[in-house]
């Protein structure tokens, strides 16, 4: 496997929620690991004005495989209605950790 065959997802959600949701994808296999990042400070426009919010930032690491199972499991679980799930390219990384992620998650 390469390091283009591995994806590295950022999802924001409420603090509250945020074990539950990294709980839930590791459990169900769809990653590999998922970073939970406190005390993110979020500004944002939704219904017409700015909002700011504190939130949690999750950094999940899935197979490119995966992806699509898990991009529709985040927007099943996900409290809001329209999260953020964004996909990013891995340019290159350490063999040994991304042959791990292929080995650690299963769709």
């Amino acid at each position: 496997m390469s390091s283009k065959d591995v994806r590295v997802v950022l999802c924001t959600c409420p603090a509250d929620d945020a074990s539950r949701i990294a709980r839930t994808v590791l459990e169900e296999r769809l990653v590999a690991c998922v970073n939970v990042v406190s005390g993110v400070k979020s500004l944002y426009w939704w219904n017409g004005g700015v909002q700011e919010d504190t939130e949690s930032l999750l950094v999940l690491k899935t197979p490119s495989a995966c992806y699509p199972s898990l991009e529709q499991r985040l927007q099943e679980i996900h409290p809001y209605d329209v999260p953020e799930v964004l996909s990013l390219d891995v340019a290159a990384g350490a063999e040994t950790y991304i042959s791990w992620v292929a080995d650690s998650a299963r769709c």
